[in-house]
């Protein structure tokens, strides 16, 4: 078993106990329904705090890998049939499209106006400070951190860049990569993605999805060097590309020397027990910008986006686009920064996703029935 910490590194020693568990839970070592050692036993272990040990389980417990039984430790709940296929996701969403797209926020009120409280006698004047070109540090870093935590992105916050939504983020990619490159898009997609594209001066090709992500002769045919995809849940097809499919478009952007756009924008309110791999991390100092924003997670109205851009391209952003001032108001990103950094965010996230577990399989029951 033997976990270990390593004392010297920026990772919080609970968030690398963290980790080291949740591989072996996802690995097999303990499977479903497997009692895992007591918090006392792996602090002594790994040579920490037991209250360390169990903040560990307890991050375990909100993701839905175990669960707490009193007096008894902490189960394995995680197995691997809890990935839904795409014919499940596609029903799910039949139940649920329509709330997803009305424009309206789960997001607790009495917490968001809680944190706006704080965030006010936090920061006071602070506020009237123009914020940094590619974002306030202290929301950097919490994004940083939080994806550290949930799907595994290692980024130092310099390579994270905060903008006023996914539309905007678009345009900047547009003037990073330039308009003399052709852009290949899913087929079908959301409609604004090829508005912003065309509205760019760039020159789109649409790509036909098969069930399982783009298919591989459509991306053999089109004269593109940039892939936009969004690889979770693509609207309107709810298509997920499958790990297979993943590793493909990192092979096709590796051939054209080009790059993937990875639009991460509803992979957090998955039904699945466990974030999919992104392509980020999978290849994250070579070709995948990702983007992703707080509009479904937090509030439409929340028009907060981010994207990570991969080691090779920082030099070429900082010359070309770092005198872009930051379109994001200071209140809003030191308001995300306190949602994050309090645990409200995730809380909320992982509340919404075992909701709609519950609901996914009830409506399965019921189609049995």
């Amino acid at each position: 078993m033997k976990y270990r910490i390593d004392k010297n590194a920026d990772t919080p020693a609970y968030i690398q106990l963290y980790r080291q568990l949740r591989n072996d839970i996802t690995g097999g070592v303990y499977k479903y329904g497997s009692k895992l050692p007591s918090k006392r036993f792996i602090a002594e272990e790994a040579q920490i705090s037991v209250v360390t040990a169990e903040h560990a389980y307890l991050i375990l417990c909100d993701e839905g890998y175990v669960e707490s039984k009193e007096r008894k430790g902490y189960f394995v709940i995680y197995k691997q049939d809890d990935f839904q296929s795409n014919s499940e996701t596609a029903a799910y969403e039949h139940i649920h499209g329509a709330l997803r797209h009305s424009g309206k926020s789960d997001f607790p009120f009495s917490v968001l106006s809680k944190a706006m409280r704080k965030v006010i006698l936090d920061i006071g004047e602070g506020l009237l400070i123009k914020s940094p070109n590619r974002g306030c540090p202290q929301l950097r870093q919490a994004i940083s951190s939080y994806l550290a935590r949930s799907n595994g992105i290692s980024v130092p916050p310099e390579q994270i860049i905060i903008g006023a939504g996914a539309e905007y983020l678009y345009s900047l990619i547009v003037q990073l990569l330039g308009k003399e490159r052709v852009f290949a898009l899913e087929s079908p997609s959301y409609d604004i993605i090829k508005k912003v594209y065309t509205a760019s001066g760039v020159k789109c090709e649409m790509l036909k999805l098969g069930s399982d992500g783009i298919k591989s002769s459509e991306l053999e045919k089109t004269s593109a060097s940039v892939l936009h995809v969004t690889p979770f849940n693509s609207y309107p097809s709810h298509v997920s590309a499958d790990i297979s499919k993943r590793h493909e478009y990192l092979l096709w952007a590796k051939n054209r020397k080009g790059f993937i756009i990875e639009d991460n924008y509803d992979s957090e309110l998955t039904v699945s027990r466990k974030n999919e791999d992104t392509l980020f991390s999978l290849s994250p100092k070579e070709r995948v910008i990702y983007l992703n924003t707080f509009s479904k997670t937090i509030a439409p109205s929340i028009r907060v986006g981010y994207m990570i851009l991969p080691e090779g391209l920082l030099a070429e952003f900082e010359q070309k686009l770092e005198f872009y001032s930051c379109t994001v108001p200071v209140f809003e990103q030191y308001l995300i920064a306190e949602l994050i950094e309090s645990g409200d965010f995730e809380r909320h996230i992982n509340r919404v996703r075992r909701a709609r577990r519950k609901e996914a399989s009830k409506s399965d029951n019921d189609n049995v029935k």
